[in-house]
C-alpha cells in the first residue's frame, strides 16, 4: 500500500498501520517540523519526506502502471497543535 500522510507529525499514522497489521510498502510523509521528522525518521528510516504540504503535486508521486493508484490511502492530522 502506498500512503500520503499529510500534517505527519512524528508519524503517528505509521504507528496506527503497524499495530494494524497493515503493509505499508511506501510511505510519503508531509511535515515541516524538524524535530518531529527526527523522530519519524528514527523511527521509521524508509519514510519519504516532502516537506511542505503546500508544494505537493500529484507529479511528485511514481506510477508504475496505467490506471493505478498513485497513493492507496491518504491521511491527514490538521492542525497539529
Amino acid at each position: 500500500m502506498k500512503v500520503l500522510s499529510l500534517f505527519d507529525g512524528m508519524s503517528c499514522g505509521q504507528i496506527a498501520l503497524k499495530k494494524l497489521g497493515a503493509k505499508v510498502d511506501t510511505y510519503y510523509a508531509s511535515e515541516i517540523d524538524k524535530y518531529a521528522m527526527k523522530v519519524a525518521k528514527e523511527n521509521f528510516p524508509n519514510t519519504i519526506h516532502l516537506g511542505d504540504v503546500k508544494n505537493i503535486s500529484p507529479i511528485t508521486f511514481p506510477t508504475s502502471a496505467k490506471d493505478e493508484p498513485w497513493i492507496d490511502l491518504l491521511i491527514g492530522g490538521s492542525p497539529c497543535q
